[in-house]
């Protein structure tokens, strides 16, 4: 799987995209059919939520999306992780059937 991992407006630091690397290269347990997965990480509006992470993956036949705010980078990061998680795994209950 391939990973692209975005700052949108600012410099991003090296343990931060090891960060997000790790969190999203784990999705690959729950569906072998992951092709790429791109990371944005960008500063919102809201003052109480500041940091956003979206994750978008590809697979096969379909694309999988989540955008989560957060009071920093890792939870935004891990919150959007497991919204993108419980898609796959909704999504593998679906083809079973």
């Amino acid at each position: 799987m391939e990973i692209g991992i975005h700052a949108v407006g600012f410099s991003m630091a090296g343990n931060l995209r090891d960060f997000v690397e790790a969190k999203v290269s784990k999705l690959v347990r729950f569906d072998d059919d992951i092709e790429s997965a791109d990371v944005y990480l960008k500063l919102g509006n809201d003052q109480e939520e500041r940091k956003v992470a979206e994750v978008k993956l590809q697979l096969r036949g379909d694309v999988l999306f989540a955008e989560k705010p957060g009071a920093s980078f890792e939870e935004a990061t891990d919150e959007a992780v497991e919204a993108v998680r419980r898609q796959l795994m909704k999504r593998k209950g679906k083809q079973r059937d």
